[in-house]
């Protein structure tokens, strides 16, 4: 099964608590690490199925999707309501007014598109799910060990002392750890 549309990888919000090493910002802008976003004609899906919880107008949509997608994705309005036009042509959405507002509400038809699309959609709300709190202390751990190395390495270049000969041996350390990581993502 390929990404889908909704993409395939797996990120995490900005910011958070957590303080220099709290384990999200920093982790994502260091190892350009991108929050999950839905693909073009993905979103369709999310909308659905925050239509299948109850009749939503466009922005308590949106709010529904952050929400299940734990912050990390939100789509916006220039993107939710040409989608709710489309479903409403598609009769995937049929629309009231209540309050002055239009009152989307999902029909026969969009549920069965729904759930032709409920593993997609499933798959989607997964990568948003925050693993890293999980394993907090260990992500501290091992950012306080990379910064570390950027540290020695800094003070070792300011010193002088990366030789073209210290370069190489660098370079190798580098590229034998790298292996190893790599080896161990693959054996999963």
């Amino acid at each position: 099964m390929g990404p889908g549309p909704f993409g395939g990888r797996r990120g995490m919000r900005r910011g958070g608590p957590g303080g220099p090493f709290g384990g999200r910002g920093e982790w994502q802008e260091l190892f350009g690490e991108r929050p999950p976003r839905a693909e073009r004609g993905g979103v369709r899906y999310l909308v659905l199925d925050a239509l299948s919880e109850q009749p939503r107008h466009g922005y308590e949509i949106m709010a529904a999707i952050a929400e299940r997608a734990n912050g990390r994705y939100k789509p916006s309005p220039g993107v939710v309501y040409p989608t709710l036009q489309l479903l409403e042509e598609l009769g995937h959405v049929k629309v009231s007014e209540r309050d002055e507002k239009k009152i989307h509400a999902i029909t026969a038809a969009g549920k069965a598109d729904l759930a032709e699309h409920a593993d997609e959609v499933a798959a989607f709300y997964e990568q948003s799910e925050d693993v890293w709190d999980d394993h907090a202390e260990e992500l501290r751990d091992f950012m306080h060990r990379v910064r570390g190395l950027i540290r020695a390495f800094r003070r070792a270049a300011r010193r002088g002392r990366l030789t073209p000969q210290t370069m190489a041996k660098v370079r190798a350390i580098l590229d034998d750890a790298l292996g190893k990581l790599e080896a161990l993502d693959g054996d999963r």
